[in-house]
């Protein structure tokens, strides 16, 4: 009787170890999965602060938020741990579903700007190489009448050309009545400023001699620029729109880094519209002006190229 009583008390006693043990073991399996779930949260933050390094609300918030632990005392049986846990790993992967979609979004404009990118690069070379083509159809005589244009031929001139060496340099004008030639020890700055005065003169055969010589005899002079666009200025008062065309493209197109290369690129949208060249053809040149040069443009010449657009009526 003895016996019985002794193994009835070990049963209780094992009994109620049992039963205290089961919470514990449940609440530590709990603990583990919501570590593991606080750990991907976690992650999932730090991937939204890359994606997102300047945030401007544009994170992705958690659906569903840890649980408050504040819940009932261990040893209690949670019937909604794993409906918790199964809510919050979908809220992760609904996340990470959202990230993946805006990679991709982000992916896909970049290639958009990319093909635009190329698109634009490819239009402009085809721009230049139809300038540089039509200069060397033309040759010395016809215009460059713009980009992706005709050329139309040069009027044939009313008066005697005055002749010039076979060398292909032009010879140096003589002497001009009531305008000085200066003399320095800069041979290329005196025959410009001597060209110059023959333009201020109105002396226009005389002065587009002597301007040339300087553009052939000094051509890595930075009066190269201003003898050319000068040159083409003075074809351009004597009425030759379709020379002083050429003229100007030339000093664009061989000295772009001239200092007169964006005055060339002004005069030669002046030369199209005396030429009565569609002004589609004008609106290219000032374009490509206000594209090239814009940075370099002064004041007055930004209002005189406004005024030609609004003339032209370019958009």
């Amino acid at each position: 009787m003895r016996f019985l009583n002794k193994s009835a008390a070990m049963a209780v006693v094992l009994a109620g170890m049992a039963s205290l043990a089961m919470p514990v073991a449940a609440q530590t399996s709990r603990d583990g999965i919501e570590g593991r779930v606080d750990r991907l949260e976690r992650e999932m933050r730090a991937v939204q602060r890359k994606v997102f390094p300047g945030g401007a609300g544009q994170t992705v918030e958690p659906q569903i938020t840890a649980p408050d632990r504040s819940g009932p005392a261990p040893g209690t049986p949670a019937s909604g741990v794993v409906t918790d846990l199964t809510a919050r790993v979908n809220a992760v992967e609904s996340q990470l579903s959202t990230l993946t979609g805006q990679i991709e979004q982000n992916q896909y404009r970049l290639r958009q700007l990319e093909e635009a990118f190329t698109a634009y690069k490819r239009s402009t070379d085809a721009r230049l190489k139809a300038l540089e083509d039509g200069a060397s159809a033309v040759g010395g005589s016809a215009p460059v009448t713009g980009i992706g244009s005709t050329p139309t031929p040069a009027p044939r001139p009313t008066t005697p050309r005055p002749t010039t060496p076979t060398t292909g340099t032009s010879a140096p004008t003589t002497p001009v009545a009531g305008v000085e030639r200066p003399s320095t020890d800069d041979a290329a700055e005196d025959s410009y400023v001597y060209g110059f005065r023959l333009w201020q003169a109105k002396q226009y055969d005389k002065a587009i001699v002597e301007l040339r010589s300087v553009v052939q005899k000094h051509p890595k002079h930075r009066r190269a620029s201003y003898a050319q666009n000068l040159l083409g200025r003075a074809l351009l008062d004597q009425g030759k729109p379709a020379l002083a065309a050429t003229a100007f493209f030339e000093n664009y197109q061989k000295m772009p880094n001239g200092e007169r290369a964006p005055d060339s690129l002004y005069y030669l949208a002046q030369a199209l519209v005396k030429m009565k060249k569609p002004a589609s053809e004008v609106c290219k040149v000032y374009d490509e002006l206000t594209q090239v040069y814009g940075d370099r443009l002064s004041e007055a010449m930004k209002m005189d190229v406004a005024t030609g657009r609004s003339a032209s009526k370019c958009r």
